[in-house]
């Protein structure tokens, strides 16, 4: 039991819940939030074995003293956990640029700045995993969060290609693509888009609406996520892609089975478009 994870955005959700099973199984954990007071309770339950780390993943020089300081405190980072995000509501047309920006900001930049912080220490101990939390959003987009899909998109594109660098150096890659999870993610961790434009109201509007409403209902539990997240670092082939929540599996299918229609459907348009074989 002698991993040392580094897990991001441990305030609330996913990375609390995660925070706790991995220190309450005998791992070492570097607890990091953007105020340390929030993971306090932590530390005091876990004094030698977590470490509360103060971190905006937006701050390039706070990413940078936080595995310094990781490492300093514990000699290594076996596990990152690129927890730290946020979402926004909104019809595209609806959005705010600023707050897109934001959003791309923590949400795939902070994630990115993590990872290469964190990869020359994993590289010269030729060991190390890296799970990147995106979301089914990530590979199915959906009306009312155009913008959160863009960005779980490019941090499964990002993770894919990153997979394929650091996987024969001895690095491994997971995405975490859960569904509705019982965390602030649809509560007060989302802002909406200050313009309605009721043209999309059965769309856009609809769906906000409907994730809204079913915060704190949602069936996916964080504590049973969690435990999915340690046991795919504590097997010999972890996969690429972990979906979590019965909802992302339907979800997941349903993309496999539309891109199947059109491209059968296409095929011939598609090879048509190379030129002439001899």
């Amino acid at each position: 039991m002698n991993k040392v994870w580094l897990i991001t955005g441990c305030s609330t959700g996913f990375g609390r819940s995660l925070a706790l099973e991995v220190l309450g199984k005998g791992y070492k954990a570097a607890v990091a939030s953007r105020n340390i007071d929030d993971v306090a309770d932590i530390i005091l339950k876990y004094p030698s074995t977590a470490l509360a780390v103060k971190l905006d993943v937006t701050s390039a020089s706070e990413i940078k003293a936080a595995v310094k300081e990781t490492i300093e405190k514990f000699g290594q980072i076996d596990v990152l956990v690129n927890n730290a995000g946020i979402g926004y509501f909104g019809a595209i047309e609806e959005s705010e640029e600023s707050e897109v920006r934001k959003m791309f900001e923590i949400n795939v930049f902070g994630l990115a700045k993590m990872t290469q912080e964190v990869l020359p220490h994993m590289r010269q101990r030729k060991a190390g995993h890296i799970l990147n939390i995106a979301s089914i959003g990530g590979l199915r987009a959906f009306p009312g969060v155009g913008f959160y899909n863009a960005t779980k998109f490019a941090v499964d594109g990002f993770s894919e290609s990153l997979s394929k660098e650091v996987g024969p150096l001895g690095i491994k890659v997971t995405i975490i693509a859960p569904s509705g999870f019982r965390t602030d993610w649809a509560g007060r961790s989302a802002k909406n888009s200050e313009t309605t434009i009721q043209d999309y109201a059965d769309t856009a509007g609809k769906n906000k609406g409907d994730i809204r409403g079913y915060s704190g209902n949602q069936p996916g539990d964080p504590i049973r996520a969690a435990k999915a997240m340690i046991q795919v670092t504590e097997t010999e082939n972890p996969p690429l892609r972990l979906l979590l929540g019965e909802a992302a599996l339907k979800g997941a299918r349903m993309k496999l089975d539309e891109l199947k229609k059109d491209f059968d459907t296409w095929e011939a348009v598609t090879v048509g478009a190379d030129f002439p074989k001899e």
